[in-house]
């Protein structure tokens, strides 16, 4: 989605209810975030809404971007808020040989999940198809991607194939880059 460098469109003011009821759907999608939703959103801070191409929203705070949303999907954090609080959100590892494909922009593939190097959560922390997901790379400490699940892990750990992701946000991709300045 982000593989291009990107410019952002139509910036604007969030209004006072509109911006409460982001607080709310994010604390709902990411329960962990709860006792530090202030941190990342203060109350009597001023969200501003930038219009990205490929009909998506980008959520910022003095110039340093928070979440993003295509559409009507579910809304995502960037990688530089998932990178201050990695601990508040779900992640599945993908093994070394899937790095390079994931960091080019490629989709990622179930594969690089289910096969030695990869990590997908235990029986009772399944994800569902269309759940945000941080990808983790083998033998590394920062998120690769963060991205809404094409099958679940459930589905994964059966079939061993298919498309996980296709349309993530990844460390050096156009959203990385954007400048708010």
């Amino acid at each position: 989605m982000f593989k291009k460098d990107i410019s952002a469109g139509a910036k604007s003011k969030v209004k006072s209810s509109v911006q409460r009821g982001i607080r709310t759907k994010i604390v709902e999608t990411y329960p962990l975030l709860a006792p530090i939703i202030d941190e990342i959103i203060p109350k009597k801070s001023q969200l501003d809404l930038l219009k990205l191409p490929d009909r998506v929203s980008l959520y910022a705070l003095d110039g340093r971007p928070l979440f993003w949303q295509h559409m009507d999907d579910a809304i995502i954090p960037h990688l530089k808020v998932v990178h201050q609080f990695p601990q508040c959100f779900n992640s599945i590892g993908i093994d070394r040989g899937a790095i390079r494909f994931v960091l080019s922009g490629a989709a990622l593939m179930a594969p690089g999940l289910t096969s030695a190097g990869g990590k997908l959560p235990d029986k009772e922390h399944e994800l569902k198809e269309g759940d945000v997901a941080v990808i983790m790379a083998e033998g590394k400490d920062e998120a690769c991607m963060v991205g809404q699940l094409k099958i679940g892990t459930e589905e994964m750990k059966e079939k061993k194939k298919g498309v996980a992701i296709d349309a993530g946000h990844f460390l050096g991709d156009g959203l990385w880059k954007l400048d708010l300045s």
